[in-house]
């Protein structure tokens, strides 16, 4: 299997304060990954992490193979320098969807979707319509093309912003949270498109508090707690045997999700 994401030892601090502490992951071509972990556990830290919105403090990151940044001296002391040209072709290859949908609202829907593959990629803009539109359509939104964001529910707002994530072609797409801002009846609809994506082999890395979404689509899931990776595997592992004391708190807290149990 092609390794499209690693992480080594991966830091990151905020002053005196570690948010994440030698985190390890690898994640494979085609893989769906779920990460759960309370408020504050670092989930979010680790997805800014991996595309380079935040700087790792320590660790290395490498994408299909090629290792972020360069070493600074050798040994425990060294520290990693890291090019601002070569962060910006990572961030095109490994796309992120937020909690928020980010969108423009001065731009129609197509207009939002085309403008990462124009301005990014350098794609003309014949080409980019036709590839917004057919990310438009994979999502269930191409009717909505004209529209301005403002008009649309927050499920199809978030939908269009998967397709414009889906338009730069990424290796890896994150996913932040991405119904937690939805009101509940919307939710649905942007976990099928995700679980669509999954059938179809895109590789993710997903943050979300939804267990069934996990139990069900993810290939693997990983329990962080106070920045470290206390539970990783099959989710039929991870969600019905627990064998951590943190995580079996937090499906505690999830009793509105029944899981089966064997």
């Amino acid at each position: 299997m092609t390794r499209i994401l690693q992480v080594e030892g991966l830091c990151k601090r905020f002053g005196d304060f570690d948010v994440l502490r030698a985190i390890d992951l690898e994640i494979n071509r085609g893989e769906t990954v779920v990460l759960l972990g309370s408020s504050g556990s670092g989930k979010s830290t680790l997805l800014r992490c991996v595309n380079f919105l935040e700087i790792p403090s320590a660790g290395r990151i490498a994408i299909e193979g090629e290792p972020i940044g360069m070493p600074t001296g050798s040994g425990p002391s060294a520290t990693i320098r890291y090019n601002e040209r070569q962060l910006c072709a990572v961030r095109s290859k490994v796309s992120m969807v937020f909690q928020q949908f980010n969108l423009f609202p001065h731009l129609t829907v197509e207009q939002n979707v085309m403008l990462g593959p124009m301005k990014i990629r350098g794609l003309s803009q014949a080409e980019a319509r036709d590839l917004a539109h057919r990310n438009l359509k994979r999502v269930g939104v191409e009717e909505k093309a004209q529209q301005y964001p403002a008009r649309l529910s927050g499920g199809q707002q978030q939908r269009v912003a998967i397709a414009r994530s889906l338009a730069m072609e990424p290796t890896l797409v994150l996913f932040d949270e991405a119904t937690s801002a939805l009101d509940p009846e919307l939710v649905g609809e942007v976990l099928n498109v995700m679980r669509q994506l999954a059938e179809e082999g895109t590789t993710m890395l997903i943050v979300t508090h939804e267990l069934g979404f996990a139990y069900n689509v993810a290939h693997r899931v990983i329990f962080l707690h106070q920045g470290e990776i206390h539970e990783a595997g099959r989710p039929d592992e991870i969600l019905v045997h627990p064998t951590t004391e943190p995580m079996q708190n937090f499906l505690r807290g999830h009793t509105q999700f029944s899981l089966p149990h064997a």
